[in-house]
Formats: C-alpha cells, structure tokens, sequence
C-alpha cells in the first residue's frame, strides 16, 4: 500500500518507548515527514478526546466521481481541551464545522485539520460536532493494495463502486479520528446513490429514503464498535441473498450482495461461507458481529476484510484466484478470499492493532487462519503441509513490525512469515487442545479491544507456559531467522548445541527427532549445552525443519 510521505526525525522512533522504541529506531529504512507524524502518532489533540459514535451522511455523484455530505463526531472528553484534530485528506474540502448550531475556525496542516472551540469542554463531558465536506476523492488504481474510491462498470455498463482504504487511511474519503487505536462504539452509514444502483455498507440495512433527483440513501446501523479503514460503501447493481446460520451464540443472519449477472453462483458462496464460520468458530470462538450479521458483497477488487461486509472479488473460484501460494493443493479446495477476509473478522476486526506498526498481528494470525480452516476439513498434516509450503512466499528483508507513529505496517513477510511463526508456537506447545483454547481465549480476552505488541506477546506467553518474548523478537522484529547449530561432543551420542541469533540471549524450544524417529523437545539457547541423543551421529541427527522455520548447521 502507499502511505503518504516518508520522513520526519529519526528521533521520532524513540518515542515509542515501551515499545521497543530502540529496535524499531535500529532497523529504520526510511525517514518520515511531519505528515506521517500527525497521521500516525497520538498527540494530546487526538487524545483528549474519545470517539464514541459517528453519523457519516454523504451522496455520491458517479458520473462525476464526487463526494458530498457530512460526518457527525459524537465524543467524550479525556482531557479537558478547546482545540482537537481530525482528519481528512487535503484535497477534499472543508466546507464547515458546525458546533451547537454556530460555524468553528479551523486550521489544516497536510491531512490534519484542527479545531478551536468556543470554550474549554471539561473532562467527562459528551458533546458533538459535525464536519461538511466534499470533493473528488483519491482513485485507487491498484485496490485493494493502494487506497481510495475504486471507480468500475458491471459487464452490462452499471456502476460498480468501491472503496478499500486500509493503510492510507480512511480520511482519504471521510472525515475522522483517523487512528486505529480509538474505535467508535457504533455508527450509521447514510449514502445516497443514483436510482438503478444500491449501496452496501457496514452493519445492517435500517431505511431507505427516495430523494429529489432520482437518488435513493441507504441507511446502515452498525452496533458494534468499529476500526475506520473498516467503513466501506459499495455501490452496484445487486441481487440480494439471505440465509440464516446457527452458530454457537444462535441465529445468524447471512447476506450476500452479488451482480446481478452472478446470481446463478450464489450457492458456491453460500457453502464457502458456512463451511468458513464453522470452522473458525471451533478455532476462534463466536463470530465477534453477531448483531450486524455477516455479508458477503462482490467488488471489482480482490477482497477486502470490511467488518460485517467483506468485500469479495476471487470470481467464484477456488484458491487464490485459481492459484495456490503453497503450491501444495491444499489451496485449491476452498476460496481464498472468503476464508481469509472471514478470518479477519476475528484478527483485524474483533481484536485491531492500536498502531499501524502492528499489522502483523491482523495477517499474521489471518494468514495461519488459512491452515486452521485446511485443519479443521483435512486434518492437522495437510495443514501443516500448507503452512511449509507458504514459506516459499517469504523474502526475510525486513522485519514483519513497522515503525510506531508514522502510519507504517512492516513487510509484507507478516503473511506466511507470521502464519509460519503461530505454527511454532502451537508445535512448542504440543497440545492441540490447549492451542485452541489459547486462540479461543485472546477473542474472549480482547473483544471488541484494540492492542499492541506487549499485549499479544504478554497473552501468550502467560497462556502457552513457555517464555516467548526472544521468539517474538526474533520473528517479528528482527528480518532473519536462527540458526540452530549442533556439533559433536567428546562421547558417541552426545551433542553440544545452541542457536546463533542476531537477538541477544535468544532462546526457543526446538523438537529433535531420536533415532526412533520421535520428537524429544530441548530448549537451546545461545550458550553451548550438552544432549544426548542415543545411535545418531551430526550426519544423521535432524531437527523439525518441516514446522521450525530455522536454519540448522552440524558438524
């Protein structure tokens, strides 16, 4: 994705303090703008104020790809304060805001506009304000890898509009606290369309309201909280499906809005989409958005993990667009983008990094959803086979956590690289059951909760019983993998062993098969220590490469 600007002071990487401030200030490749600082970081403009719910009212003018209307910012107030910031990107305009019926002065510097308010709002209080805009927003030309609106036609010359904003931000098309870590407890969705097209939004359809000028708005209540780049419309000319799904909190309403043109396909998506959720609901627990339902909605784009109304754009075909990444075959028995935007839903959506810097955590545990779901149909071997496979796809160039306060995720290694790094973990613990519950717990945990780095590190180190901050630093925050290296010690038999890592005093678990062929677990560390392993010699004693994702030596 493109992220607007590069540089300001490298200082600025110190500010993350807790979190690993020095290592992300180490492994900086770029330097970042002012403009990246006011979008990325937490001044106390930002952080005197908690978005608690937004009315976000506009009408969209196709044929001249232009926007229109207003977002109402209802918030409490942290900190008292009498100037805040919001964001919006600065080629749509600020047409006014409006506080308790009278017009606010604003400022704009980049993407951040700030506010100056009449008087002081003190600590505790509710209050509202709301932001007129309009403007032609930024085109994505590559969505959903860039950002914006994706302007398209149907095959039969409809509209077929989208957006997809993750990364970029959401305030490249409407106005609000554009930071992950502040999610509203709720929101409605009102977009105005032309007559012959509909819009799908988040949440569920409560009204639609005919207007003057042949347009008709569509009202979407969602009641549950919500991350910004999460917000989409979708606009085409859609045939509408509805089901309902029993799950482990009851009845779920399934909906899917498809072109017109596909509405003989409805059944391929509709048995993707059960086969899904009954899989991770056994991994992962309750779907998070059972009172905004579930849907899937066809765009011209790949996909998309829009809470409540994923985006979908795989062609009704099976594997990544009729390809599998592991070049196992197991890729190619289930759609790709159905199982990985639902297993957003849980890591993305229902658990959401406070920090851009912190994507990894969304595709890291979405990616290694894909092997759950092939666990789950095919058995723990096929999907073990699968996460092996996706290796292929890792490049170890940079590290997998981005700078904090600069709007920056880390490479895109945190896809297969951080599926391969969950599959570690759940071979270290060696109990299926209590991985589960593990996965299980972190969404009972942090429901509907925004978290960081420490937090997942701190969840599942407690929960695994095994210490795994040097696994996460290494994996996570360090582009190399460790090698194991094994040598032989002064008895037949015996092995002196040890991990050279680029992370000081790293340690991690690692199976070693006897000469029997079963797995006896050691815990190196970058010290040499003594193992005996009976009948094997360096030439015929092995590690488990097949689900360690390591370097091994012997000599």
């Amino acid at each position: 994705m493109k992220l607007n600007g590069k540089s300001f002071l490298l200082g600025l990487m110190l500010m993350a303090g807790t979190q690993t401030g020095h290592a992300q200030l180490m492994k900086a490749k770029e330097i970042y703008t002012k403009a990246d600082s006011l979008r990325g970081e937490l001044t106390p403009l930002r952080t005197c104020y908690d978005i608690q719910y937004y009315h976000l009212d506009i009408k969209v003018d196709i044929d001249n790809k232009f926007i229109s209307g207003s977002n109402e910012f209802q918030f409490k107030v942290v900190d008292r304060f009498n100037k805040l910031q919001f964001d919006l990107f600065d080629n749509l305009s600020v047409d006014k805001v409006v506080y308790k019926g009278k017009e606010l002065p604003f400022t704009r510097e980049y993407n951040a506009v700030f506010v100056t308010f009449p008087n002081y709002l003190e600590k505790g209080t509710e209050d509202s304000f709301t932001v007129f805009y309009s403007g032609n927003p930024i085109q994505a030309t590559r969505a959903p890898w860039d950002g914006g609106f994706d302007w398209k036609k149907d095959s039969k010359g409809k509209p077929w509009v989208a957006t997809a904003v993750q990364g970029l931000g959401a305030s490249v098309w409407w106005p609000n606290k554009d930071h992950q870590s502040d999610e509203v407890n709720g929101m409605m969705i009102s977009v105005a369309v032309p007559n012959g097209v509909m819009n799908v939004s988040n949440g569920r359809l409560v009204k639609t309201e005919k207007l003057k000028g042949n347009y008709t708005k569509y009202h979407w209540k969602v009641d549950n909280p919500i991350n910004n780049y999460n917000v989409a419309l979708n606009i085409g000319d859609y045939a509408h499906f509805k089901e309902v799904y029993t799950g482990e909190k009851g009845k779920l309403d399934l909906d899917y809005y498809v072109l017109k043109e596909n509405a003989d396909k409805i059944d391929f998506l509709k048995k993707n989409a059960k086969e899904t959720l009954k899989a991770f609901e056994h991994w992962f627990g309750p779907y998070p958005f059972y009172e905004d339902g579930y849907k899937l909605v066809e765009t011209a784009h790949l996909g998309m993990e829009h809470q409540s109304a994923i985006a979908y754009g795989n062609k009704y075909k099976n594997g990544y667009l009729g390809g599998d990444g592991s070049g196992t075959g197991w890729g190619l028995k289930w759609d790709f983008i159905v199982v990985h935007e639902s297993g957003h839903e849980w890591f993305g959506n229902n658990i959401t990094a406070k920090d851009l810097a912190d994507m990894w955590i969304h595709e890291s545990f979405t990616n290694y959803s894909e092997a759950l779901f092939i666990d789950y149909y095919y058995g723990k071997e096929a999907s073990q086979a699968y996460v092996n496979g996706n290796r292929r796809g890792i490049t170890n160039q940079t590290p997998i956590q981005g700078p904090y306060h600069v709007n920056k995720e880390g490479s895109g290694d945190m896809y297969n690289k951080g599926g391969v790094l969950h599959n570690m973990i759940r071979t270290m613990i060696d109990d299926d059951e209590k991985w589960r519950a593990i996965l299980r717990g972190m969404n009972k945990t942090f429901y509907h909760q925004t978290v960081d780095y420490n937090d997942i590190l701190k969840y599942m180190t407690e929960h695994s019983g095994i210490d795994l901050s040097k696994v996460f630093e290494q994996y996570v925050q360090r582009k190399s993998i460790p090698t194991l290296e094994i040598r032989n010690a002064s008895r037949p038999g015996s092995f002196i062993i040890r991990w050279n890592s680029e992370v000081d005093n790293f340690h991690m678990p690692v199976h070693i098969f006897d000469k029997d062929g079963k797995k006896v677990l050691i815990k190196p560390t970058t010290k040499w220590s003594t193992h005996r392993f009976e009948g094997l010699t360096t030439e015929t004693i092995k590690a488990d490469t097949f689900n360690y994702y390591i370097g091994v030596t012997t000599q």
